[in-house]
């Protein structure tokens, strides 16, 4: 095709490598949403300003045992006024280094804004990437064939395998240093694609530990089983989950599915069971940019 720019197709051929036997098509439609940039530029709760502290951020790595092999590079955000003496809820990012403490975002910048004016609770954050390795691929089809990345098998799995990472693991490691608060209504899980699905599926496998869920442009297709999920929505009684979900025009049509479709599937089917939902369609394509736009308010919602 003649329509793509010189890095449009430099990004067409990133994803052939990284996706060897994904079809052409496929290609051409996530670039073309990958870049649907330009739309929702930050609003100033994400921009910082002069006279709010700022929370420190702490690097890691957690090895996991769960899935053997896998490293996890992770940021913790401890807010200025972090009180030691009270147990602190919590934020867990998905990708989160790379897409929410990226300049489409600034989700460190916003948790201390409002932190700071009151308008969500001082909490403690913890921005974790998948596996840099494992055995997460192939995924069915052998269209997924890159070895050393863990993150569909942990993100795209619908059973509790990822909820049990975050409990047995991830928050272990945070609970040497942090208090950390058990009350399920304190804890928040945050992702976008694939990780909107994780972020959903662990909620959804233990809302005795997490009671809140942000998706943004969530992978709820048939990758490794994401497309159950309006269906097991409907057909079980509801849980006490409150479910933030976002998406935009422009998101993707692929093999697995169409993840515009897949979203009003899933707040249908929130709808239809009577969950504590919101959920906000744009202009966007596959990328976080309306996310970090909204993401101050949907704090604020999620947090009221």
């Amino acid at each position: 095709m003649n329509d793509f720019t010189e890095f449009e197709l430099q990004q067409q051929a990133e994803l052939k490598a990284h996706f060897p036997g994904m079809p052409e098509i496929d290609v051409q439609r996530m670039v073309k949403s990958f870049m649907a940039l330009g739309l929702y530029p930050l609003g100033p709760d994400s921009l910082e300003k002069e006279g709010v502290p700022k929370g420190e951020l702490i690097d890691g790595v957690l090895v996991s045992q769960l899935y053997p092999g896998s490293e996890h590079p992770y940021k913790i955000y401890v807010p200025a006024n972090y009180d030691p003496l009270t147990p602190a809820p919590l934020m867990i990012f998905l990708d989160g280094i790379s897409q929410y403490l990226s300049p489409l975002v600034n989700a460190n910048v916003a948790l201390d804004n409002l932190i700071h004016d009151g308008r969500i609770p001082a909490m403690i954050a913890v921005f974790i990437e998948p596996g840099n390795k494992g055995d997460g691929m192939p995924i069915w089809g052998g269209i997924y064939e890159d070895s050393n990345s863990n993150r569909s098998k942990e993100y795209d799995e619908t059973d509790d395998l990822f909820s049990r990472f975050l409990l047995e693991e991830l928050i272990p490691l945070l609970e040497k240093d942090w208090n950390i608060s058990s009350d399920p209504e304190m804890r928040c899980i945050c992702g976008a694609s694939s990780g909107g699905q994780a972020a959903f599926n662990a909620a959804w496998h233990r809302p005795d530990a997490f009671r809140k869920v942000i998706s943004h442009i969530g992978s709820f297709i048939a990758m490794r089983g994401g497309d159950c999920n309006p269906s097991r929505i409907r057909k079980n009684p509801p849980k006490p989950i409150r479910v933030f979900l976002q998406d935009g025009e422009q998101d993707v049509n692929v093999i697995y599915g169409d993840l515009v479709l897949a979203n009003k599937t899933m707040a249908s089917a929130l709808e239809y069971r009577g969950y504590d939902y919101k959920y906000v369609f744009g202009r966007g394509g596959h990328n976080v940019e309306h996310a970090g736009a909204i993401l101050p308010e949907t704090l604020e919602w999620i947090w009221r």
